[in-house]
């Protein structure tokens, strides 16, 4: 297979895959931005706004909103950054981290599910060397 077809059939079988984990959520669910920041906070530890912004490749504006919302929610705490005290940190709380789980663990479920029906021992030993890739791909 030739190199650009193989880029092609990766990024629209991660798209897919995307969509149908996203479609797996619940209908109550959390937004997928607010979920993203909730995750982000769980990888990253405690974060300016303007880091957080950043990672997530939100503006500030939008990203002040959210962040409004998780907070009122008690999903996120705001706190002065303890080396720079005119900056403010964003932290997830125990609710935040609830929150969190419960998401992901409706579409991991599903993904258990359909990994084990559709794939081999080998093919599932072999998704997850794929998907250590792929997070390294994502952090580049």
């Amino acid at each position: 297979m030739a190199r650009d077809e193989s880029v092609r059939q990766i990024r629209s079988a991660v798209v897919r895959l995307a969509r149908r984990l996203r479609a797996e959520r619940p209908a109550d669910a959390l937004s997928g931005t607010k979920i993203s920041v909730l995750a982000s906070l769980l990888r990253n530890g405690t974060l300016s706004a303007g880091d957080l912004a950043q990672l997530e490749r939100l503006q500030p504006q939008s990203l002040t909103r959210v962040l409004a919302s998780l907070q009122a929610d008690g999903l996120v705490t705001r706190s002065r950054d303890p080396l720079d005290r005119r900056q403010s940190v964003i932290g997830l709380t125990e609710a935040g981290l609830a929150a969190l789980s419960a998401d992901m663990q409706a579409r991991e479920r599903w993904l258990a599910k359909a990994m084990d029906v559709e794939l081999s021992q080998d093919e599932r030993a072999l998704l997850a060397r794929a998907a250590e890739l792929m997070d390294r791909l994502a952090d580049g």
